[in-house]
């Protein structure tokens, strides 16, 4: 019986071994996408306790703990922050099988060098050694990116704002970590949605132009996007819970748009007609900037009606569709590529269904000069366990380029999610390793240890760059 989580946690190969300690483990971080607040960043926050900085805002764990029937006092209420470790303590030991067992004591291990598993009986131990080291003076936001080693982080930001943040950052020389803004459009694009019509109002204002027709808004859009290029920005991103694709003239869209503005009902064609040709019109801007877009494909976001009302979104109650997206953006990606305005390209799907949907998907538009331009990213979300991850890697691997792959990102609003990074490195060198040890590739460590390198940094930093 192997020791829980040693030094070779996940690593079932010799060959895998050898990869992950003399390939993966040192390798810069580059964390493309996340959530990450700037602002926390640039004042380089410090945190008073472990609930703060572990609890607060990770619905990943709420989920847990409701499964475990906690009640909402203990996970998003007035209860105390003590009170709330406890509660997830109390839950902990009970997470067999579930990744969120795994990250969090790859994070306890990491940053605060404790070994015991968390469980009740050693809750108030632990309670007390994480915080006297977040009550240190080496203990910060940016102490934990210096601790990660992260050269690049990518946040996600609305086009209406301003920046101030990223500005401050960028101008600061003892700082050796890019932090980007990421341009993210999703309120201007889901017509459908709530304050639709109050969120253009907001966007116009940035600019000083009241937005009262369709092309003032493209306008406008492209206007804020060369104010995140001028600020650093590399990559787009847009959340598509479902991917349409129904063709309109400009003059169809500029009167759906107004209807929208007017607060008036839309039929499912007219959100279909606005939503395609708004993403075809930013898929040529981003071309036109060498820009990166993501397109995250398949959430079924604020199921539960009353904690929604209660809570708001991105609290833990969305989950996976079960939707189809292949000739959506099969449609999609053509009418980019046909015009040669097709961007540098990275698809995530929620749904692992649609990983063979993806991992042939990007075959049909590769090219340009650019290797691996079409990109089928990480596993996400949902899938950025053990399970999702391998599933993901398989599809990409028998269908494409492994080789070629961008690699991991968090996706995470927290400053510890960075031992992530080392989960999806053990993975992918048991993976490969795996190959290697079935007689299914040589075991030749220069290119194998080339590949895992360029999959861990090198391959998102000549993507983002080139």
């Amino acid at each position: 019986m192997r020791k829980f989580m040693d030094d070779n946690f996940l690593l079932s190969t010799d060959t895998a071994i050898t990869l992950y300690h003399e390939y993966a483990k040192n390798m810069p971080i580059c964390d493309y996408h996340c959530h990450l607040n700037p602002k926390e960043i640039a004042e380089d926050k410090r945190y008073s306790n472990i609930t703060e900085i572990w609890l607060g805002g990770d619905h990943y764990k709420w989920r847990t703990m409701r499964s475990f029937g906690i009640e909402e006092k203990y996970i998003t209420g007035d209860a105390s922050d003590y009170e709330k470790f406890q509660a997830f303590a109390k839950v902990m030991p009970y997470l067999i099988g579930n990744p969120m067992y795994h990250w969090s004591h790859l994070e306890l291990k990491r940053y605060f060098g404790i070994e015991e598993t968390l469980s009740p009986k050693t809750c108030e131990s632990i309670w007390n050694r994480c915080n006297e080291i977040i009550n240190s003076d080496n203990f910060s936001a940016r102490a934990m990116i210096k601790k990660s080693n992260v050269k690049y982080i990518g946040t996600t930001d609305d086009p209406i704002d301003n920046l101030e943040y990223h500005i401050q950052i960028s101008k600061d020389e003892n700082f050796d970590c890019e932090v980007r803004p990421s341009f993210r459009p999703d309120k201007a694009l889901k017509i459908q949605g709530e304050g639709f019509a109050d969120y253009i109002n907001l966007l116009g204002k940035t600019e000083n132009i009241e937005i009262n027709d369709y092309e003032t808004l493209l306008n406008v859009l492209e206007k804020r996007l060369d104010f995140f290029v001028e600020n650093g920005c590399q990559i787009t991103d847009h959340s598509l819970e479902r991917v349409y694709f129904r063709q309109a003239t400009l003059e169809e869209v500029d009167a759906i748009f107004k209807k929208a503005l007017n607060g008036e009902e839309l039929s499912i064609e007219e959100i279909e007609k606005y939503s395609t040709l708004t993403m075809i019109s930013l898929g040529r801007m981003y071309s036109k900037r060498n820009m990166v877009m993501q397109l995250h494909i398949g959430a079924l976001r604020n199921n539960n009606t009353r904690m929604f009302k209660k809570l708001g979104a991105d609290v833990g109650f969305d989950s996976i569709d079960d939707g189809e997206i292949a000739t959506g953006i099969s449609r999609l990606l053509d009418s980019l590529d046909i015009t040669d305005e097709l961007p540098k390209t990275i698809l995530y799907c929620l749904n692992p269904k649609d990983n063979e949907v993806l991992g042939t998907m990007i075959g049909n538009f590769q090219g340009g000069g650019v290797a691996g331009k079409i990109q089928f990213g990480s596993g996400w979300w949902f899938n950025d366990q053990k399970d999702g991850m391998e599933r993901q890697m398989m599809a990409l691997s028998q269908l494409g380029l492994i080789s070629q792959f961008v690699g991991m990102l968090t996706d995470s609003r927290s400053f510890l999610s960075y031992t992530r990074h080392e989960y999806f490195r053990r993975i992918l060198c048991n993976y490969i390793g795996n190959l290697v040890e079935n007689g299914e590739y040589p075991c030749d460590m220069e290119i194998l240890g080339e590949i895992i390198e360029n999959i861990c940094y090198n391959n998102i930093e000549k993507y983002i760059n080139k």
